[in-house]
């Protein structure tokens, strides 16, 4: 497994969503992945799949070093964080915090210097939570679902003062987006302890319909 260099997240490492989509993709089902230290790009990684009392797992080690663990999650959905209309994500993108301040700037997905990115800008609704309008790219994939399921749940607890990384997520795809569709990913702060907080995420097809969804847990990190 290889983290192509165009898929960062912080500089010089990969996108959290992303690189538990790559992960998740060696096991069927919904799927809870941990990212153990920051994943290296352009780098051979070793994979190693087995099985525990839930089901599948998997391992990512680059060299000794453990960079990731997954397994099947068995456990109930994420609760989906309720839809808006796809005009009001894009009303709510345009006072995205991280035009302004963002720790990550050329973020694949969220990053506001990437020309080539997902281009996902999750901004505040008045409730808390984020939302933001996805048009779907040519070459989506389940992987690509993984990775624009990340940062709209993380900027619904991210702050110019306080940046968090990806630590753990577990998504459930029910379907993949059709090229070009017009989809809509809302982002909620559900739970905060010390260092971590727990956000969810969901993404929204055309129809309203629920396509994906995810639990994740974002580490505050210094600057």
């Amino acid at each position: 497994m290889i983290i192509a260099a165009r898929f960062n997240g912080p500089p010089g490492s990969g996108n959290g969503g992303y690189t538990a989509g790559l992960v998740a993709a060696h096991l069927t089902g919904p799927v809870e992945v941990t990212l153990r230290r920051p994943p290296p790009l352009d780098t051979p990684l070793t994979v190693t799949a087995g099985q525990d009392a839930t089901g599948g797992t998997v391992q990512v080690h680059d060299g000794e070093a453990l960079v990731a663990s997954a397994r099947t999650d068995p456990g109930e959905p994420p609760e989906a964080v309720p839809a808006v209309p796809f005009a009001d994500a894009v009303a709510a993108s345009r006072g995205y915090r991280g035009f302004t301040a963002h720790p990550f700037p050329t973020c694949f997905v969220c990053g506001p210097d990437r020309g080539d990115g997902l281009g996902l800008f999750p901004g505040p609704l008045p409730d808390g939570r984020t939302a933001t309008p996805w048009q779907v790219p040519p070459d989506v994939s389940p992987v690509l679902v993984w990775a624009a399921l990340d940062c709209p749940g993380g900027w619904s607890v991210l702050t110019e003062d306080r940046p968090y990384v990806l630590g753990r997520i577990a998504a459930r795809l029910d379907a993949v987006p059709e090229p070009g569709a017009q989809c809509v990913i809302t982002g909620r702060h559900v739970a905060s302890e010390g260092r971590k907080a727990t956000v969810l995420s969901t993404l929204y097809g055309p129809g309203g319909d629920v396509l994906a969804r995810a639990r994740a847990t974002w580490i505050a990190v210094d600057r």
